[in-house]
């Protein structure tokens, strides 16, 4: 099985733009009641935004952390997968790197997560 055949049929992708607030982010997080979106940056994937960065962010900025910028909380760089990877080797791959998401890219186009 390939990660396109998890993903085929799914709505929209959740996302936010780097642009946004830590707080935007946050609450988007809390009203789809999911642990992480990809981070947007005029439609190209640059980074991954969850809820360990919500953390770090008010454990360092404390009150200041719902006004910070995305693009200095989130994770940038994040490993991609391809819709014809193997779900085993994402899996390994994850738990090599140890973590728990994968945006899946076609073409520079972000097809899930």
């Amino acid at each position: 099985m390939r990660i396109g055949d998890i993903i085929a049929g799914r709505g929209e992708t959740i996302s936010v733009d780097v642009n946004e607030t830590v707080g935007d982010a946050a609450a988007r997080l809390a009203e789809r009641r999911i642990g992480a979106m990809p981070v947007l940056s005029d439609g190209a994937l640059v980074g991954i935004f969850s809820e360990r960065d919500v953390i770090y962010t008010l454990a360092s900025r404390g009150k200041d952390a719902l006004t910070t910028p995305i693009h200095a909380a989130m994770t940038a760089d994040p490993v991609t997968v391809e819709p014809d990877t193997r779900v085993l080797t994402a899996l390994s791959m994850m738990s090599r790197r140890r973590i728990r998401h994968l945006p899946v890219m076609q073409d520079g186009a972000l097809l899930g997560f």
